[in-house]
């Protein structure tokens, strides 16, 4: 198991699932911005405990598979060297995680996958002990490492990463400024973050493609799939609509310290790839 800073702290306890009776989102909730919920943080959590076990299919059907092409984007964009220490934050059942400890031709010294939701992490455990057993590139699953923790409270050392990752994430969180000073504080200097974000692309055609797609068919379909009644895939798209622009992110990003920020729309801008730097 690689060797990662010691928790400083007491570790968030997880929530219990939902009750079906009791949806994490409901129509109300949803009918103005999820991010101004003073309860946000618990449906969230609530949320991914319900979709745990189908959220890995759902990711693959209804992004027609682009998101295994977003997270490998995302790892070429960290531009790894020898030696790195890579945090995985709101890393759920653990793809990019995944991704970074099996980067090629340089893989990262150590990958530490960070989530407040328990039943996230415990699908991403089961799948890097399956790695293992099956001996699928087992020296990439001793690199990686899981725990419980919050984005906007790291038990973890300053400057002790030379990557902090979140993919699809940072809208998740109460306040994602309080989330980005966090991660400069984990960051050695020089060190890279990388934003996996959704976005309304700019094109009108393709928006309004995506906004029925995303509004009206996928709320549908993968709430089949996951037999959800979390109201998650409600949630989605009304919390990427209400959400920072990507020049707001940038703008967020220079704000807590970091420098040479840039990004790049993927898939006609409906995921975007934030880079910034600690200086």
């Amino acid at each position: 198991m690689p060797d990662h800073p010691a928790p400083t702290g007491a570790q968030p306890q997880p929530a219990l699932s939902p009750s079906p009776a009791a949806p994490a989102w409901s129509d109300a909730d949803l009918a103005a911005s999820p991010h101004a919920h003073a309860a946000k943080a618990d449906k969230v959590r609530a949320m991914f405990a319900a979709i745990a076990g189908s959220y890995d299919l759902n990711n693959r059907v209804h992004s027609f598979g682009r998101d295994q092409a977003w997270r490998r984007f995302a790892v070429r964009a960290a531009a790894l060297k020898t030696g790195d220490r890579v945090l995985d934050v709101a890393c759920g059942t653990g793809d990019l995680t995944r991704a970074f400890a099996q980067a090629r031709p340089v893989a990262p010294q150590s990958v530490l996958g960070v989530d407040f939701t328990q039943a996230m992490l415990d699908v991403a455990e089961r799948r890097r002990q399956d790695d293992l057993l099956r001996e699928r590139d087992p020296q990439a699953a001793e690199r990686i490492a899981y725990r419980l923790g919050d984005a906007m409270a790291l038990q973890l050392p300053d400057a002790s990463f030379n990557v902090v990752s979140i993919a699809f994430g940072l809208r998740n969180v109460n306040d994602p400024l309080v989330a980005l000073r966090e991660f400069h504080r984990v960051l050695a200097p020089g060190g890279r973050l990388i934003v996996l974000e959704f976005d309304r692309p700019r094109l009108p055609i393709i928006r309004q493609l995506n906004d029925f797609y995303t509004g009206w068919v996928m709320p549908r379909t993968a709430s089949l799939i996951a037999r959800d009644r979390s109201g998650a895939y409600r949630y989605l798209p009304k919390s990427v609509a209400t959400f920072l622009t990507a020049e707001q992110i940038g703008e967020s990003c220079r704000r807590v310290g970091f420098s040479d920020h840039r990004f790049h729309r993927l898939t006609f801008g409906v995921c975007i790839c934030h880079i910034a730097t600690k200086g």
